[in-house]
């Protein structure tokens, strides 16, 4: 429990400094918001009133602290543009983009443990260095390059999957894991190389201690060593490395969201600061980091539990 709370209160701290960063980062860019707002009916008085009405001239601390006052209440304002709330657009693209990174680290979990564990066993045979090159030429490929190739072969030239477009869960499930595929693979085979690789390395010292040894020796299947006796004391690593990933996936979400159309937070934060509306790129911002303080958390606590030694 103590663990657990100075690691909170660690991860607060880091989560206000990346919303006071963001802020201050996007009050200095040059170029004057009520311009942006205004759009072609720019006059001095409308610009005085949209500096008034936004507080604009206030200074920047007191600015940010009642955005944060704001935020502590669930306002997280409204858009410049549009007018929306910020918090009716992120309820609307929050579900599109945690079901994408979902499957995404699903899947290259899935592919990766087995395919880890596999290379470790056979380290240095032919197989290993299958999986080895092939992880090798993944890494080397840009995700938005990889989703092009993959909207190449499965959507144009086999006509299996759609290339664009998303549909919402409750009008199918078949239809809405049918649009989040080729998304879901793109980022999936971007993330198992490292997966796979971080779990080879630690399977390999593992494999080589002596209560491996004696499973061995008393004719244990082979399949049984590797997920009950292996796969455990090898996965420390491979757990902070997949929380570490959130970031890589929403990285990448930014990139695949516009690439096959679906309304998630990333192309919503594209979107907001294509046009200038910085109330909406804050409060994007925030959820993001919101959402990778709670994962650095939660690895945190898995890790005390697999370990408790780091509790200490």
């Amino acid at each position: 429990m103590r663990y657990g709370v100075r690691r909170l209160v660690h991860l607060v701290a880091v989560l206000v400094a990346v919303t006071f960063a963001t802020f201050a980062l996007l009050n200095l860019l040059p170029g004057d918001l009520s311009l942006a707002v205004l759009g072609n009916d720019v006059t001095p008085e409308g610009v005085a009133r949209v500096r008034a009405e936004f507080r604009l001239d206030d200074p920047l601390l007191w600015r940010y602290l009642r955005w944060l006052g704001q935020v502590a209440h669930g306002d997280f304002g409204r858009s410049y543009i549009t007018g929306e709330p910020v918090i009716s657009a992120l309820a609307r693209t929050i579900p599109v983009s945690l079901e994408l990174m979902a499957l995404s680290l699903a899947l290259s979990l899935s592919l990766a443990m087995p395919a880890g564990l596999f290379a470790a066993y056979r380290a240095g045979k032919p197989i290993d260095r299958a999986l080895t090159a092939a992880s090798s030429l993944l890494l080397s490929i840009p995700s938005f390059m990889l989703g092009l190739m993959l909207i190449y072969l499965f959507a144009l030239t086999l006509k299996w999957l759609p290339a664009v477009g998303y549909v919402p869960l409750s009008q199918g499930v078949v239809g809405n894991l049918r649009s989040f595929t080729l998304p879901t693979l793109t980022l999936a085979l971007v993330e198992w190389p490292g997966f796979m690789r971080i779990l080879r390395s630690d399977a390999i010292a593992v494999l080589q201690q002596d209560y491996v040894l004696m499973a061995k020796a008393k004719g244990l299947r082979d399949g049984r060593i590797l997920f009950r006796h292996v796969l455990k004391p090898s996965s420390f690593t491979l757990i902070t490395v997949a929380g570490l990933t959130v970031a890589g996936l929403i990285a990448g979400a930014l990139v695949v969201e516009n690439i096959f159309a679906l309304p998630g937070v990333g192309r919503l934060l594209v979107g907001a600061i294509t046009n200038r509306d910085f109330m909406m790129v804050q409060g994007a911002v925030t959820v993001i980091a919101v959402g990778f303080v709670f994962v650095n958390f939660a690895v945190d606590m898995l890790y005390s539990l697999l370990d408790p030694r780091v509790a200490r």
